[in-house]
């Protein structure tokens, strides 16, 4: 009974495990770190002609909304807008301005806490309406670290790392190296595993230490409070459970209480059922890769605007292969004492070489690794020279001195380790020779780099450069006494804000009926009829994702009180570039980067890869086959996606044809006024008429260039038009239009 416990406990941890690590690997929520602005309306220090229906902030990543608040106030301090995140995008901060801002200068003051970190960071920015006024501008915030988040960062990396490095050194480099059957609990002499014991304990009790502080230090800087009361009121646990930091954190606790029970576990059964101490240490292997990518996922390459969850992975593959080598460095440093211990002179010395040759090996694959998704990542945020001159640039340079004499080290001990292929470098191997004090220096060298690194973490990355804003498409109409105006935000492709105000003999207009309609004649599209939402000081706000590419697009805005419908009509430019950009393709110095990565994953994996092989015992006619096989696979997969793009955009030129007849009259008012005397007294079209009852429903199926050649050769019981112009039986086309509203 217990032997088959045994075999299903191994197989379990083996087989199984891995692939619940993987499902809470995809369960984990994608967020970034450090966010910055993206686009701004009305940009900092602009001078607008009129009052704005509301500012609008969109930042590279999502915000608590609990905790980010926007105050707009003049300059004598009197708060005249308050606002928050918005309700429909969690990267959007915004806030509705009073229907009619007197000429001056307003500050708008922003409280920020990124979803991912929490962190907070406060800046203000100005606008102007009528005339600049000297003497007034913003605060940008600080890029600085906080000491308080070094300090518990510093602390949580190193313990995460020094985990990774001890249960990586014990699977790739300890067992490999010195396992023995003789030793059925972990494979290795007990005081080995007791000291690997050890130092994982200490590792997880160091990372739990720095979790609880990290929350803490969320905690004061969300709610403005010191430890105390983010302790004494409880303030933690709503951090906790209530915002993306806090997902995070429970999800690597948890994590960290996984390895806890494995480790546990393992010392538990090692007298009744030993073998299962190596596969438990084998599975913390795994829970430390997710707790790694839990840093990941809250780091800056979250917040990359180019390709983003690439970015991730290079993030991952990186602290994974730092753990690997820095960490495994550090484990080595502290194992190998107590390992060598009972060894004298020759016997010593082969143990030792032993192991160190093995973790050359592994330490020069994960060095690769780190070296290439290093180079990777920073691509992501120096873009130009001016980066370099940042702090974080600054923290960067420091950790990269260190990472360099890291890498003088462990060539020393590379080099000291095969004395008959380096006989010119003799003076150093001499020096090398016992390898443990240097060891000792490179761990220490390592310990420096982790808290550096914590520090670039806990560092702003430089803002990118982003092409510049365009005007907000909109503009004001004056019908009769009726004044509308319109902005449409951000006033690219895709969803966008439809901000109407209302404005009848100098008064604002409340409780009117207001739709919005987006129209593009030359693709003959006709987007849905917004009903606008009334917020109060003649603001009616919309919004749709109506407008799908750039172009000549028009805005028709019914503004019904009553009985009285009023027609505004707006011609507006979309731009591709006024877009919110929220992505960018890589660049080319990107695209080399991940090259490097591959490659650098490939050597890494090569071992692995070979053993695969061998496995397979290949012939060349097979490889050939299967070459051939993959090939052909590719090829297909990119026919079929090209077949499928060529189909689709078949379907969407059938479904929504390209008209022949482009309708070139506005449909304002005045086009209506004429289009409706027209229709009666040049076509005679009663709306009286069954038939043009029966049009007027219809009008949704009916494109503009159909309705005009009604006018020309008549429709059932309607006749045609006389003698008009072309433009008047466009105005007559548009004019039909409204019968079916």
């Amino acid at each position: 009974m217990l032997l088959t416990a045994s075999v299903w406990s191994k197989r379990f941890l083996s087989r199984a495990l891995p692939a619940l690590i993987l499902l809470l690997f995809v369960g984990l929520p994608l967020a970034g770190a450090h966010g910055y602005l993206i686009r701004a309306i009305p940009e900092d220090r602009s001078v607008l002609e009129r009052s704005p229906a509301r500012v609008q902030y969109w930042f590279s990543e999502a915000l608590e909304p609990d905790f980010s608040t926007i105050t707009v106030r003049d300059t004598s301090g009197t708060v005249v807008a308050e606002g928050g995140v918005s309700e429909n995008d969690d990267k959007l901060m915004t806030a509705r301005l009073p229907g009619s801002l007197p000429d001056g200068a307003y500050i708008v003051d922003l409280r920020l806490a990124f979803a991912s970190d929490g962190h907070v960071i406060f800046e203000s920015r100005t606008f102007f309406v009528g005339e600049a006024v000297a003497g007034v501008g913003g605060v940008t915030s600080s890029d600085q670290a906080v000491t308080l988040e070094v300090v518990w960062r510093a602390l949580l990396l190193t313990s995460t790392l020094l985990l990774m490095g001890v249960f990586s050194l014990y699977a790739l480099v300890l067992v490999p190296a010195w396992g023995s059957d003789a030793h059925p609990a972990g494979g290795l002499p007990p005081r080995v595993m007791n000291r690997l014991y050890v130092l994982a304990f200490t590792g997880l009790v160091l990372a739990v230490i720095a979790n609880v502080i990290a929350l803490i230090q969320q905690t004061m800087v969300l709610f403005g409070v010191d430890a105390g009361r983010a302790i004494s009121e409880g303030l933690w646990s709503v951090v906790r459970i209530g915002t993306r930091f806090g997902d995070t954190w429970n999800v690597r606790m948890l994590l960290l209480a996984l390895i806890a029970v494995f480790l546990g576990a393992g010392w538990y059964w090692r007298r009744t059922q030993p073998s299962l101490m190596r596969p438990f240490w084998v599975a913390s292997v795994w829970a430390m890769a997710l707790v790694l990518f839990t840093w990941s996922i809250a780091a800056h390459a979250a917040g990359s605007l180019a390709l983003p969850w690439l970015a991730i992975l290079s993030d991952w593959l990186h602290g994974a292969a730092a753990g690997i080598w820095a960490g495994g460095v550090i484990a080595l440093a502290l194992v190998l004492p107590v390992a060598l211990k009972p060894y004298t002179r020759d016997a010593r010395r082969q143990a030792l070489l032993a192991v160190l040759r093995r973790f050359s090996g592994v330490a020069i694959a994960a060095m690769a690794v780190v070296i290439a998704t290093g180079i990777y990542n920073a691509t992501n945020w120096f873009t130009e020279a001016n980066d370099v001159a940042t702090s974080y640039g600054g923290t960067l340079a420091f950790k990269l001195l260190l990472v360099a004499a890291l890498l003088a080290v462990g060539a020393a001990h590379h080099i000291a380790l095969r004395p008959e292929r380096y006989v010119r470098w003799s003076a150093l191997i001499d020096r090398v020779r016992t390898f443990l004090p240097t060891l000792r220096l490179e761990a220490l060298i390592a310990v420096l780099v982790i808290v550096l690194a914590a520090w670039v973490a806990a560092t702003p990355v430089p803002q990118p450069t982003l092409p510049p804003q365009t005007e907000t498409p909109g503009g004001t109409q004056t019908v009769e006494t009726l004044s509308v105006t319109l902005a449409i935000t951000p006033g690219g492709p895709g969803a966008n804000t439809y901000d109407v105000q209302v404005i009848r003999g100098g008064q604002l207009v409340s409780d009117a009926d207001v739709r919005v309609q987006l129209v593009n004649p030359t693709l003959a599209r006709r987007g849905d009829r917004h009903v606008a939402e009334d917020t109060g000081d003649g603001l009616y706000v919309a919004a749709g994702t109506d407008i799908t590419q750039a172009g000549a697009w028009q805005v028709l805005v019914d503004v019904s009180e009553g009985q009285k419908s009023t027609r505004a009509a707006f011609p507006v430019t979309i731009r591709e570039d006024a877009a919110v950009i929220f992505s960018r393709a890589p660049s080319f110095l990107q695209i080399v980067a991940l090259v490097a990565v591959l490659a650098a994953v490939g050597v890494a994996l090569s071992p692995s890869l070979r053993r695969f092989v061998s496995w397979l015992n290949p012939r060349p006619l097979s490889l050939l086959v299967a070459a051939l096989a993959t090939l052909g696979l590719v090829a297909a997969i990119v026919l079929a996606v090209w077949l499928s793009d060529l189909s689709n955009r078949q379907t969407e030129a059938e479904l929504y044809p390209l008209p022949t007849l482009v309708n070139p009259a506005l449909p304002d008012a005045d086009s209506l006024a004429r289009g409706a005397v027209l229709a009666e007294m040049a076509c005679g079209w009663s709306r009286d008429n069954r038939d043009l009852g029966e049009l007027a429903e219809r009008l949704v199926r009916l494109r503009d260039e159909e309705l005009y050649a009604f006018t020309l050769e008549g429709w059932r019981s309607l006749p045609p038009c006389g003698d008009v112009s072309d433009t008047q039986r466009w105005d007559i086309v548009n004019y039909l239009r409204t019968l079916g509203e």
